[in-house]
């Protein structure tokens, strides 16, 4: 998009929600959550901060609301009350209507940095340190499944973006996503978009349909940009069926809950599995979890880098947790990984003194 464009675009969407106007042209904010008329919150930094702002009235809100999903293509109303979708600069944009808001209409924006996040900038602030910095890049050039998992506002997409960076340029690199937000550096990658079904239920493409699509389009890599549902499985399959360095997110607090997670999540496919072969399939599948957090000071950081190493005698799955957070000490190492020899005589990894 041209800045000429953005600027209209920008122009635009504040016409529409004028009584925010100031926020929108604030680039330190991150996200903007209007809960009704009178409850405007922004994030800056990490950190929520409630502001002062308010729109006149209830009607102005949802006139605003509806101005966005018509801006958007899109229709929010009694019989669609929740729109999500992403505006012409990347932003993310949720509106979801009463009586399912109680509180009033509700709008939440999530804007993204114009400049991608870097590994280098990660490492700056002391989301990471160079030891995972280093064995990540090899985990990811080693072809090695990396799961990125962590809570909402935790920088699960960012950190996906910035391990992305690691893939070699010659690579042809497929990103599936629900909304597009993901900006990879290599020239030969192709980005493919769910969409939402039309007014009478056709037509919607999910992020099933294009894991399936991608497997006929001479995929390297396979990015997904978050796993919600029932294409979990897919991935896990095309993870353990010669695509492997497949990257992607989850919604999960700890390692151990990231492959229970994945586990619930291929278990909502239409595809019937007995419990044992899909556990042994998401063992196999994921080889590296990345776990990340937000703390009380708005920082992000890694908290866990976790290896799966299959399934135990009693059919658990068998985590070790390779770099912890420790809070005086950073990201601690605590056990080698078992492919560590594997990634040193690739020449991939120069691996640290314990």
């Amino acid at each position: 998009m041209t800045h000429a464009s953005t600027a209209i675009l920008s122009q635009t969407l504040a016409s529409f929600l004028e009584p925010i106007a100031p926020l929108l042209a604030d680039a330190t904010i991150s996200e903007i959550m209007v809960n009704g008329v009178a409850q405007i919150f922004i994030e800056r930094r990490g950190r929520l901060e409630k502001t002062e702002l308010r729109f006149p009235d209830e009607p102005a809100l949802l006139a605003a609301a509806r101005n966005i999903a018509q801006f958007v293509g899109r229709v929010v109303d009694a019989d669609r009350p929740v729109l999500d979708a992403r505006l012409p600069d990347g932003s993310r944009v949720c509106v979801v209507l009463p009586p399912i808001a109680r509180a009033g209409v509700c709008v939440s924006i999530r804007r993204f940095p114009k400049e991608r996040l870097t590994v280098g900038r990660l490492l700056e602030v002391g989301s990471l340190s160079r030891e995972v910095a280093d064995f990540l890049r090899a985990c990811v050039v080693g072809k090695r499944n990396v799961v990125v998992a962590g809570g909402t506002g935790s920088g699960k997409t960012s950190l996906l973006n910035a391990l992305s960076s690691f893939i070699p340029e010659e690579e042809r690199i497929l990103v599936l996503e629900d909304s597009s937000e993901l900006q990879l550096a290599q020239e030969h990658t192709v980005y493919m978009e769910t969409r939402p079904a039309d007014a009478r239920g056709r037509g919607a493409i999910t992020i099933r349909d294009l894991l399936r699509a991608s497997l006929r389009m001479r995929p390297d890599r396979i990015v997904v940009g978050e796993c919600r549902g029932g294409e979990a499985l897919d991935l896990v399959q095309a993870m353990t069926s010669g695509h492997g360095g497949s990257l992607s997110t989850v919604h999960a607090t700890y390692p151990h809950d990231t492959v229970q997670r994945l586990e619930t999540l291929c278990l909502m496919s239409d595809v019937a599995l007995p419990l044992s072969a899909l556990r042994q399939q998401i063992a196999s599948a994921v080889n590296v979890i990345v776990q990340t957090n937000r703390f009380n000071d708005g920082s992000r950081k890694i908290t866990h880098v976790a290896e799966c190493r299959g399934l135990d005698e009693a059919g658990r799955y068998e985590l070790a947790i390779l770099w912890e957070h420790r809070p005086r000490a950073g990201l601690v190492r605590t056990e080698r990984p078992s492919f560590a020899d594997e990634l040193v005589e690739a020449g991939l990894w120069r691996e640290a003194a314990s």
